[in-house]
């Protein structure tokens, strides 16, 4: 993917979030891609402390796409993945994660929020725990306060 299709696709997926945020849900969101770098063949917003956006778009991949297919599919998500959703990412066998803003950024609007326990464990440290060349992209500096904006008060009236 090129940087201009980065940002239009980051900035899709947020307004995934927003929708999510809308319907009282966690404002997270993220896209699947097909391998042209253009195509949305899925999108999903947050649905609750398991059910994460990327976690489920990446089980959804798995159950409608062949594993050499999504191998050159990206994972477009406005966080930094945590280590379930990378987890569920790597075991779909999805070929590229790009993400928006760090679970460190995620961290610094949530605090130590019950409803978002962050884990401080890069989406990288995790998939190099395991065996297949997945590509990751992110943060993207110039989308961060773009894409933390849903969040900002999100947090405080929960």
């Amino acid at each position: 993917m090129n940087p201009d299709q980065i940002h239009r696709h980051l900035l899709h997926a947020n307004t995934v979030a927003q929708r999510a945020a809308a319907m009282g849900r966690h404002p997270f969101g993220a896209l699947l891609v097909a391998p042209d770098g253009e195509t949305v063949l899925a999108e999903q917003g947050n649905i609750d402390t398991v059910n994460h956006a990327e976690s489920t778009l990446a089980r959804h991949a798995a159950n409608n796409w062949p594993g050499e297919y999504l191998g050159r599919c990206t994972l477009v998500t406005t966080f930094e993945p945590c280590a379930m959703c990378t987890g569920t990412a790597y075991w779909a066998n999805i070929g590229r994660i790009v993400y928006g803003a760090s679970e460190a950024d995620l961290l610094a609007l949530t605090g130590n929020h019950a409803e978002n326990p962050t884990l401080s464990l890069p989406c990288r440290e995790v998939i190099a725990r395991g065996q297949k060349a997945i590509e990751v992209v992110g943060p993207i500096p110039e989308l961060v306060d773009t894409l933390t904006a849903p969040h900002r008060d999100f947090w405080n009236r929960r």
